[in-house]
């Protein structure tokens, strides 16, 4: 009995803070049958300090632990800091509003104030926390649109992504390329492409290694919440790597640039688009290309935005050489995305790509992708 005791005396002394002031304002108005505007909680700076100050400070850094009363998990956010702050969408903020912390694969400390604020109210708190970030060169997470399987997206993200592309016709091969995105500072987006294929060579026998790595710097020129727009400017070099008698690789360095829009539409509706040029350093050695991508999708959130986000897309990829007499390639890529965990920084994204001009040599394939970002969490976090 004594060490039931003083284990129960020892978690009443480490908890009995938090539950303290996690509750002051919120359990007063719900004993009353109260929610914050019947208490008089009009702007979305008076709900803040009266719901989520206690915690996370008056601007929004966190109080200290000994005004806590509790040591904050590794997650607890810094509102102040725009690198974290900016970066989700208002979904995510209201997820984690309304149905606590658990509700995004983070700690349950974070309560579920759905009993205590409207969604209206919770979409305040959201403007007002949103307000602590005071550098407008963060785009805002809205902006940060599913990713498409071919369209690179205007939004700087920290991403890993495996690609992988299955001939369904012509020649049997397995391609598959291997992207890391690393985010430098507000607008910056620097990215390492990694190709790679398994092909079947004249010999019956199966080939595989890398192709031609392409290095990218990708800079955000314009954004706009209000607008829901976001343009980005970007250079790449394609570096002869690849194993040109096997057919992985050019044997040519290749310089391109393009420009990526991005738009959101009402009723969650977006459209990116991507267009450029890419031509060797030699222009005698191979073509000068111009390609034009586009996806136009649509997210469907479960439970009314609180659960898995499914994005269908149709993508057109299209692509031609600057020489006399040729023609453009086009595709048609239908396909789905889905967030695959909780806390939804692990995506994966299924479709097929469809010559549908100039098809000639050209195969169908079966094409998927697993994305995680890694700055949002470990491969393992935010499952459960």
């Amino acid at each position: 009995m004594r060490v039931r005791s003083g284990a129960a005396s020892n978690f009443l002394c480490r908890y009995l803070p938090l539950f303290l002031v996690l509750a002051f304002v919120w359990l007063q108005g719900i004993l009353r049958g109260q929610t914050a505007g019947e208490l008089g909680l009009k702007t979305g700076k008076q709900i803040y300090e009266a719901t989520c100050a206690g915690c996370h400070g008056q601007g929004g850094k966190g109080q200290p632990v000994s005004t806590l009363g509790f040591e904050p998990p590794s997650t607890f956010p810094d509102f102040s800091d725009c690198s974290s702050s900016s970066r989700e969408p208002d979904s995510h903020w209201f997820a984690m509003i309304h149905e606590g912390g658990g509700n995004r694969g983070f700690s349950p400390i974070m309560p579920a104030f759905s009993p205590a604020l409207t969604r209206d109210e919770i979409s305040k708190v959201i403007e007002h926390v949103r307000s602590f970030c005071a550098d407008p060169k963060w785009p805002r997470g809205n902006l940060n649109l599913p990713r498409a399987l071919y369209t690179e997206k205007a939004f700087p993200e920290d991403e890993v992504v495996l690609t992988s592309a299955f001939n369904l016709n012509q020649e049997p091969a397995v391609n598959q390329t291997f992207v890391i995105e690393k985010r430098l500072g507000a607008r910056t987006n620097f990215e390492a492409i990694i190709p790679g294929a398994f092909q079947k060579q004249p010999s019956g026998s199966w080939f595989g290694g890398v192709g031609d790595i392409s290095l990218e710097l990708k800079r955000t020129l314009f954004h706009s919440l209000r607008k829901g727009a976001i343009l980005a400017l970007a250079g790449e070099a394609r570096l002869p790597t690849g194993n040109v008698s096997r057919g992985l690789g050019s044997g040519v360095t290749y310089l391109e640039t393009f420009l990526a829009y991005d738009q959101i539409l009402p009723r969650n509706v977006f459209v990116q688009t991507q267009a450029g040029v890419e031509t060797p350093t030699h222009r005698h050695q191979e073509p000068t290309e111009v390609f034009w991508r586009t996806a136009v999708g649509k997210s469907l959130n479960q439970s009314r935005g609180l659960g898995r986000t499914w994005s269908p897309m149709i993508e057109a990829v299209s692509a031609r050489e600057m020489i006399p007499g040729a023609q453009t390639e086009w595709d048609i890529v239908p396909q789905m995305q889905v967030t695959l965990n909780k806390r939804q920084h692990i995506r994966a994204n299924f479709g097929v790509s469809i010559p549908a001009r100039n098809t000639a040599g050209r195969a169908a394939q079966l094409v998927f992708y697993l994305l995680w970002d890694f700055f949002d969490g470990g491969i393992r976090d935010g499952w459960k």
